[in-house]
C-alpha cells in the first residue's frame, strides 16, 4: 500500500545538519518510506494523499532514559541531591508498583503522554516488578512506543524497592519468559552499580552474552556517587570499569549521564561503543553538574538525549532539547566548549535516538516512518515571513501537544489532529 504525506518536510540526517523541503512529498509504502521529493514524481499520483498544508513534518522524538515508576513524581524533591533525592522519593515510590491496578493507571497514561508529546521510541527502566514491567510494555504497545523496557534489577541500598539477589534473577528470567511483544523489547537494567551486588551483576553480564540482549545504567552522574562507587570496587580505577568486568560494557550499552566522566572513561566509551544518554534537566535538578557534551561527541562517543523524569522534569523532547541546549551555553562559559546548535540538538533528541534502535538517520527511505506533524500557525505571529528553518527552530522551543497534528511510528499513523490515540 502506498501512501503520500505532503507538507514543509525538515530533518536532520547528520549531526548539525538540516535539510529542508518545503511543500514536500514522503511516498511510503506499507509504513516503510520511500522517497522524500520536492515534486511527486508521476508514477506516485494517482496514489491517496494526505495534505497538510504548510505544516512541519519532522522526524518524532527519541527518549533514551527515562525512569517510568517516577512519572507520578514529576516536580518533586527538587532540592535534593541525588543520593538523598533517591532515598527520600524514588525508592518509596517506586515500591508502589507491587500494586498491578497502580501500575495499569500509571503506565496506561504514561503511553498516551509520550506519543502524544511526539516521542515514538524510548529506552525505559521499569521499577523491579515483573508484572508491573509488563504491564509498562504492553500499554507502550498498545499506544504505538517502540523500543526497550527493563525490569529494574537492584539487590543492596534499595530501602524499600529492593529484593533478594535470587530472587532478581528469578524474576528476570520470568520478565523475559513474557517479552512477546513486536514493538517493546526488553533491555537488561542494573540500575547502577551501588545498588547490585558482584554476584547479581555478574549473573546480568552472563545473560546479557548469552541471549545477546542491551544493558543500561547509570555511570558518573554525581561526585558522591563516583566516590562511592571506588569504595565499593577498589580494584576499579574508573567508574566504567564495575561494568566492563561483568560483561555489561558493550556497544549496546545505554549509559546515563556522564557527568563527571574524565577523559579516560570517555575513550573506554568510544572504543566499546558504549552511548552516552545526556539528561541536562535531571543534571541540574539535582545539582550533579553538566555532562560535557561537546567533549563526549570529539572523542568519538556517541550521544542521544533523555529526559530522566522525574529527576528530569519535562516528558515532552522538545523541551529537553532546549534544555541541552541551555545547558550547552553554561559549559561554554565554564570551558569554552562551543555550544549545541539548534540542528546539533535536535539530531542528539530525534536522529541519534531512532538510529540506536536501528532506524534511519533523518527521513532515510527504508526505514519505518517515525515522524511528528506540527502546526505552527497558533504560534506569535512573526513580524516578517519566516523561513523554513527559522520555523523549525521556533517549533522546538514552543511547541505544546496542542500544536502536534499528528504523529507516526513504525509507519503508522498513531495520534492524529482530533487529539485521541489511533488504536
Amino acid at each position: 500500500m502506498t501512501t503520500i504525506l505532503r507538507g514543509n518536510i525538515i530533518h536532520a540526517p547528520a549531526f548539525g545538519a538540516l535539510e529542508t523541503i518545503p511543500r514536500g512529498f514522503l511516498v511510503l509504502e506499507d509504513g516503510v518510506l520511500k522517497g522524500l521529493y520536492p515534486v511527486l514524481p508521476e508514477k506516485y499520483r494517482s496514489c491517496p494523499a494526505m495534505d497538510y498544508g504548510e505544516a512541519l513534518i519532522m522526524p518524532s522524538f527519541a527518549d533514551l532514559h527515562l525512569h517510568a515508576p517516577q512519572y507520578p513524581m514529576l516536580g518533586m524533591g527538587m532540592d535534593l541531591p541525588l543520593l538523598e533525592w533517591l532515598d527520600t522519593y524514588t525508592f518509596r515510590t517506586e515500591a508502589r508498583f507491587a500494586d498491578v491496578d497502580y501500575a495499569r493507571r500509571v503506565y496506561r497514561q504514561l503511553a498516551w503522554d509520550l506519543i502524544s508529546s511526539g516521542t515514538t521510541r524510548a529506552a525505559i527502566f521499569s521499577s523491579r516488578h515483573t508484572d508491573a514491567t509488563l504491564i509498562l510494555m504492553e500499554e507502550l504497545e498498545r499506544a504505538g512506543v517502540a523500543g526497550y523496557v527493563g525490569k529494574v534489577n537492584m539487590d543492596r541500598n534499595g530501602g524499600a524497592a529492593e529484593e533478594g539477589t535470587e530472587e532478581s534473577l528469578s524474576e528476570t528470567l520470568r520478565w523475559l519468559e513474557n517479552c512477546r511483544f513486536d514493538l517493546v523489547k526488553p533491555i537488561l537494567t542494573p540500575r547502577f552499580t551501588p545498588s547490585c551486588t558482584d554476584e547479581l551483576m555478574a549473573a546480568l553480564g552472563k545473560l546479557a552474552r548469552e541471549r545477546d540482549l542491551p544493558v543500561q545504567s547509570h555511570l558518573s552522574e554525581n561526585s558522591g556517587e563516583v566516590a562511592w562507587v571506588g569504595q565499593l570496587h577498589p580494584d576499579c580505577s574508573r567508574y566504567w570499569e564495575s561494568y566492563a568486568k561483568f560483561g555489561l560494557w558493550k556497544d549496546r550499552t545505554l549509559m546515563a549521564h556522564c557527568v563527571h566522566s574524565d577523559a579516560r572513561e570517555q575513550d573506554a566509551m568510544a572504543e566499546a561503543g558504549v552511548w552516552a544518554v545526556h539528561c541536562a534537566a535531571s543534571n541540574v535538578n539535582l545539582c550533579s553538574g553538566t555532562a560535557p557534551v561537546r567533549e563526549l561527541l570529539d572523542r568519538g562517543v556517541r550521544v542521544a538525549l533523555g529526559s530522566d523524569i522525574s529527576g528530569g522534569d519535562q516528558l515532552a523532547m522538545n523541551r529537553v532539547i532546549v534544555m541541552s541546549i541551555r545547558a550547552s551555553k553554561i559549559k561554554q562559559i565554564e570551558t569554552g566548549a562551543p555550544f549545541l546548535s539548534v540542528p546539533e540538538a535536535y539530531y542528539l533528541g530525534s536522529t541519534a535516538g531512532h538510529v540506536y534502535f536501528g532506524g534511519g538517520a533523518g527521513f532515510q527511505p527504508g526505514h519505518k516512518l517515525h515522524a511528528i506533524v506540527a502546526d505552527d500557525s497558533q504560534m506569535p505571529a512573526p513580524a516578517r515571513e519566516l523561513t523554513l528553518a527559522e520555523r523549525f527552530e521556533r517549533t522546538v522551543y514552543l511547541m505544546e501537544k496542542r500544536h502536534i497534528l499528528a504523529v507516526y511510528s513504525e509507519g503508522v499513523e498513531r495520534l492524529h489532529s482530533a487529539g485521541q490515540p489511533v488504536l
